[in-house]
């Protein structure tokens, strides 16, 4: 067996401190992404061992995987350095998981049919398969991916076990344009994380409100807040994680939306309303994080106001709908059918004013926090607030209390569901 040796630099755990991981490269250009995965594993914590198909090293290096993981590489299933010469056996009783990236039609095809004829295909096959999961990451011309031999293979190893991961869109290395680019490495990272969060909502629906929202006062001003959605965002990944199917509705923010959620961008109050009146019929959990404005101007100015020797500008207000306690109030949420909780942003007396607005919401849980000590920071802390009392969480990352909330919010929904 190689020598896991890891980084002589001490490194803070992470998601993936202590995993091991095989990550198989199977021939195709998108080879070169996955020297950039390697090293976002290593950095991640992880151990990884590399095997290469012969048509892999045609494209990147053995020498360059060795380097960027501090492993041998393995190529040939002859490998003479297994002094047994198991390479297929010994390579994968110690993995937490295998990750061919980038995973060919070719080899797809050979794993549908238990061929096993290079060392890559002889490990997917001789993997415990309780033990050590199969993640694959298609990368193919638009042509092979849409090809109906294509879809019935991938179709075939989910129902094998496998995990087939999605493909990207855009520029392919051949010239043309379409489905079929293997994610990229941060997309790869995220699904090899995920796989290790505990499926605590598995196949609940969440639908998450997040970000600030805009309201115009006329065609090039308004008044928003300093919401940044971050944990809104953070939310969403942590219950995507969970096995959840997630919705997002986003206002105007400037996040990329994690990989596997859906998203709905909207701009204002009454954008928003509309947008989760519209989506939340189908949802399980509502998490109403959004800090979304109370008023709007009662009429938009169709040019933009100029001053003028009378002051300043006589504007009307109407308060927006409360989308938390419309929801609330629904008859889903009342049924018991759909769990609803809600963010209180607040500057000062935030127990009492988070408890006040559960109260007046109708929700049976509360998130508190400080609006200034978190908007647009990647860490919090948090009051939780339900009819029980108040438990105060203390600062960590936004990602690292999501997760916290998340599993809250699954054994909350299970013991409503217990008889």
């Amino acid at each position: 067996m190689p020598n896991y040796r890891g980084s002589a630099t001490l490194r803070p755990m992470s998601d993936l401190s202590n995993k091991h991981i095989v990550l198989g490269l199977s021939g195709g250009i998108a080879c070169y992404k996955a020297a950039e995965l390697c090293r976002a594993l290593v950095k991640e914590g992880a151990t990884v061992q590399v095997v290469m198909t012969e048509a892999a090293a045609q494209f990147v290096t053995p020498v360059t995987l060795q380097a960027l993981s501090n492993n041998p590489v393995y190529v040939s299933q002859w490998d003479s350095r297994e002094p047994n010469n198991m390479a297929h056996i010994n390579l994968t009783r110690h993995a937490h998981a295998m990750l061919v990236a980038p995973a060919s039609a070719d080899f797809m095809a050979k794993l549908l049919h238990g061929r096993a004829d290079d060392l890559l295909s002889l490990m997917c096959l001789a993997r415990p398969t309780e033990t050590v999961p199969l993640l694959l990451a298609p990368a193919m011309n638009r042509e092979m991916w849409a090809h109906p031999a294509t879809q019935r293979n991938m179709a075939q190893l989910r129902q094998d076990g496998a995990t087939v991961l999605g493909v990207g869109q855009g520029d392919q290395a051949c010239g043309e344009v379409g489905d079929g680019r293997m994610l990229e490495p941060d997309e790869l990272l995220y699904a090899l994380t995920a796989l290790f969060q505990p499926k605590v909502l598995q196949g609940k629906r969440v639908l998450i409100s997040a970000g600030p929202t805009f309201e115009a006062i006329d065609p090039v001003r308004g008044i928003t807040n300093l919401s940044s959605g971050k944990m809104g965002f953070a939310l969403a990944r942590a219950a995507h994680e969970a096995g959840a199917l997630v919705q997002v509705v986003a206002g105007p923010v400037s996040l990329a939306t994690p990989y596997g959620v859906s998203r709905t961008d909207v701009r204002s109050a009454l954008d928003m309303h509309a947008a989760v009146m519209a989506q939340v019929e189908h949802a399980d959990v509502f998490i109403a994080t959004a800090a979304v404005a109370d008023w709007r101007v009662a009429q938009v100015a169709g040019e933009k106001i100029k001053k003028g020797s009378d002051g300043l500008p006589n504007l009307d207000w109407v308060e927006n709908p409360d989308i938390l306690a419309g929801v609330a109030a629904s008859t889903r949420a009342q049924s018991g059918d759909l769990y609803c909780v809600g963010f209180a942003a607040e500057t000062q007396y935030l127990q009492a004013q988070a408890q006040a607005k559960r109260t007046r919401k109708g929700v049976p849980l509360m998130v508190g926090n400080l609006g200034p000590a978190t908007f647009g920071q990647d860490d919090n802390a948090l009051l939780v607030i339900d009819e029980a009392g108040v438990t105060e969480w203390p600062r960590a990352s936004k990602l690292s209390l999501a997760r916290q909330l998340v599993a809250d919010i699954a054994v909350r929904i299970s013991a409503k569901e217990t008889p």
